[in-house]
């Protein structure tokens, strides 16, 4: 490829480099491999170390994270990574996979857990393996459970794009924006009218046609569903106000979140057992639903019917891009990958160095020196990816699930 494009004149090279087609870490190879990419012919300013990071540069101006940001974000941002426009450009990439499917060497791939089974998504199939508690696996009636990743056939030949996995219900959302839920809809989970019965196999959420959806958030007996154009669709039990529609009737098919209408577009949604969150465009957090365990994060024990954004967070100035809901705590990351945690600190679940509960989102200052790129809160235990690929964890260390072997220690109470 070097071979080729060192043929080219110079424009067209940038050109093509700019065209929004490259990972970060192409470019850095790019880079390395080739003269041609490391002088200066004045095609591009000074200040620039080269061609490959100028076109990081103009690759970060379009990208829809850094555009979200304000002035003094994104100078924070490029301080953080040295003054290295591709180490920007792997941040924000890293940051727009960590929520959906991930690019690899052999094709996009994308994982999630529930209680029993697990799901793998990727460019040719869905897979599903474990028990299969309610239909959950999506291979009928008749299956009870699937030692190996087997194939979910779906009604019409459709490519996944996003999966979310619960106790005992399933989500799927395809490349054309179309939602299949499979799993017990008796709890109105699964967004069909017909309550009556388990969903065996993945089914279409008819209220949602015409909807094109972009992710999907599987709480405990209900769902989250956010569309292209950034609005939140809810169904399931609504006890605690998890639905977050200002009361707590359940709703048998997904209806949308009104006062979320009155805000900037939502771009990233989480759910835990009876609580959501929802990340807003321009960085708020706004959380709803049962605060048992701290979980909305705004400094008292009350449930939430209504969205509410969390202000301390906002009073620092703080951009949200990221956040992962556990069952008991939640975690998020900011644009310039600090890393925040909020709710029960039991088992250190929370980083800060002891089991104390936290009312309000805390900066974890050990990862401070760090770029975080991904978070995922789980059962009382913490994971962090760093953009150089190394990852923390910090928690319960139950079945040896923080993966340190020999630690006698039952928790880590620090990343």
């Amino acid at each position: 490829m070097n071979r080729i494009m060192e043929d080219l004149p110079l424009h067209l090279i940038l050109e093509i480099l700019a065209c929004g087609g490259f990972r970060a870490m192409d470019l850095v190879s790019l880079e390395l491999t080739s003269k041609t990419f490391t002088s200066n012919p004045g095609l591009f300013p000074q200040k620039f170390r080269s061609l490959v990071d100028f076109s990081a540069f103009k690759l970060c101006g379009v990208h829809p994270i850094y555009l979200t940001l304000g002035h003094d974000s994104k100078n924070e941002l490029l301080n953080r990574c040295n003054g290295n426009w591709k180490r920007v450009l792997h941040f924000l990439q890293a940051v727009q996979q960590s929520s959906a499917m991930v690019h690899t060497s052999s094709g996009h791939i994308q994982i999630q857990t529930g209680r029993y089974h697990t799901l793998l998504s990727h460019d040719v199939g869905v897979y599903s393996s474990g028990t299969n508690t309610s239909g959950v696996l999506g291979h009928g009636p008749e299956t009870k459970q699937c030692v190996a990743f087997t194939p979910i056939r779906f009604p019409f030949p459709s490519r996944v794009i996003h999966v979310s996995a619960s106790h005992n219900h399933a989500a799927f959302v395809t490349e054309a924006g179309e939602v299949y839920t499979c799993g017990d809809n008796t709890s109105s989970s699964c967004g069909h009218r017909d309550t009556r019965h388990v969903v065996f196999g993945p089914k279409l959420v008819e209220e949602l046609k015409g909807i094109p959806c972009k992710q999907v958030a599987t709480g405990l007996s209900f769902t989250l569903f956010l569309s292209r154009q950034g609005c939140v669709f809810t169904c399931g039990i609504n006890t605690h106000g998890q639905l977050g529609h200002g009361d707590a009737v359940d709703r048998p098919v997904p209806e949308k979140i009104e006062s979320l209408e009155c805000v900037d577009p939502i771009v990233h949604i989480a759910s835990g057992p009876s609580f959501a969150l929802a990340v807003a465009e321009d960085g708020t957090v706004y959380s709803f639903g049962s605060d048992t365990n701290f979980c909305l994060g705004h400094g008292e024990q009350r449930n939430e019917l209504h969205p509410r954004a969390i202000q301390s967070l906002k009073r620092k100035g703080v951009h949200v891009v990221r956040v992962s809901a556990g069952e008991e705590h939640v975690v998020a990351l900011d644009s310039n990958g600090h890393v925040y945690t909020w709710g029960k600190g039991y088992c250190g679940a929370l980083g800060h160095g002891d089991e104390i509960d936290k009312t309000s989102p805390e900066i974890l200052t050990s990862l401070q020196s760090h770029l975080a790129v991904q978070v995922c809160a789980g059962k009382r235990k913490t994971f962090v990816v760093m953009d150089n690929g190394s990852i923390y964890g910090f928690g319960w260390m139950s079945f040896d699930s923080l993966g340190f072997p020999g630690r006698r220690s039952a928790k880590i109470m620090k990343p």
